[in-house]
């Protein structure tokens, strides 16, 4: 019988981290330092990934999804599925994923569509809450809580990404593709009505734009950008698990586009920059691993409030909730 491999709670940025040993930190301190920095960095490409394309839905479009952790583990469950079962090329996976999760969101889109406000929140989680059912039940497929193991990095020709500065530079280039596309879309004409059905759907509707239309095509580019993202996180981690992408992972990049900013792709980058870092930065508080986890939590909780109270926008953001 095949022995399960020990199987950590992983909550947010920790999880990453939880899952890249650090072969050098018994013998060279500058080595480990230097690829403590290399995990982080890592850590921050992907949630400014997850961050900007939620933004897109949040933030420019108005509209409070929940899903984003259900795309965010479709993304990597097809790139880690096909890595392992079929020896797939890395990049063959992630366009996998972008076209599972694309298919998904453009089904659970057409549903959202019929929702707004409350509802449209309330229905979205009720997605994620099913995905990641599916994840941890469909045996056959996931692995349920066993999880996947032995997920490779990728190698194109004569460049191979296993080391960790390699697939920094990856990630980046990764980021850089999302920042992109994600400004163009904002700086777009399509950008321009976004806003205008979050600011008053009604009259852009008079305007004759198809507002469903609009939403849906949104909602099926940040799923895309997400299961890009879950891509790179199961490379990178070469082990996930359903625990990674629960409805908490949802409320933690939802929380990432508050801090920085609503309808604002710089916000994104910039709350997640802040919330990968003050985790780590407790680490180095010499607060007991015990009390430093609870620590984050109330740190976060009482960041968000307090945004709430005195800037809802966010940081740099231009929307309120």
């Amino acid at each position: 019988m095949e022995t399960a491999r020990p199987v950590e709670r992983r909550h947010s940025v920790c999880s990453a981290y939880n899952h890249a040993p650090l072969q050098a930190a018994r013998t060279d301190k500058k080595v480990t330092a230097m690829e403590y920095a290399y995990q982080l960095a890592i850590l921050f490409c992907i949630y400014s990934m997850l961050g900007i394309s939620l933004n897109l839905v949040v933030g420019y479009t108005g509209l409070l999804s929940s899903t984003h952790a259900a795309f965010y583990g479709i993304g990597a469950y097809a790139t880690a599925i096909t890595l392992t079962a079929y020896g797939v090329n890395f990049f063959a996976g992630v366009a996998l994923g972008i076209v599972i999760s694309a298919g998904i969101a453009l089904a659970i889109g057409i549903v959202l569509n019929r929702f707004s406000g409350d509802y449209y929140a309330i229905v979205s989680l009720g997605f994620n809450v099913i995905a990641y059912s599916v994840m941890l039940n469909w045996h056959e497929l996931t692995r349920g809580p066993l999880g996947i193991p032995g997920i490779s990095r990728p190698s194109v020709y004569r460049l191979d990404f296993s080391s960790n500065f390699m697939f920094l530079v990856l990630s980046v280039l990764f980021l850089v593709a999302v920042w992109l596309i994600s400004r163009f879309i904002a700086m777009s004409s399509f950008g321009r009505v976004l806003k205008g059905i979050r600011e008053d759907e009604a009259a852009t509707q008079a305007f004759g734009y198809n507002t469903l239309y609009f939403k849906l095509a949104i909602f099926v580019v940040s799923a895309s950008m997400a299961a890009v993202a879950g891509s790179v996180f199961a490379s990178y981690v070469t082990f996930i698990d359903p625990s990674t992408f629960t409805v908490m992972e949802s409320v933690f990049i939802l929380a990432i586009i508050i801090f920085g900013g609503l309808s604002s792709l710089k916000g994104s980058v910039i709350g997640a920059l802040i919330l990968v870092l003050l985790p780590e930065a407790l680490r180095f508080a010499g607060f007991p691993a015990s009390i430093a986890a609870q620590m984050r939590q109330v740190i976060y909780g009482a960041t968000l409030i307090i945004l709430m109270l005195f800037r809802p926008q966010g940081i740099f953001g231009e929307f309120k909730l």
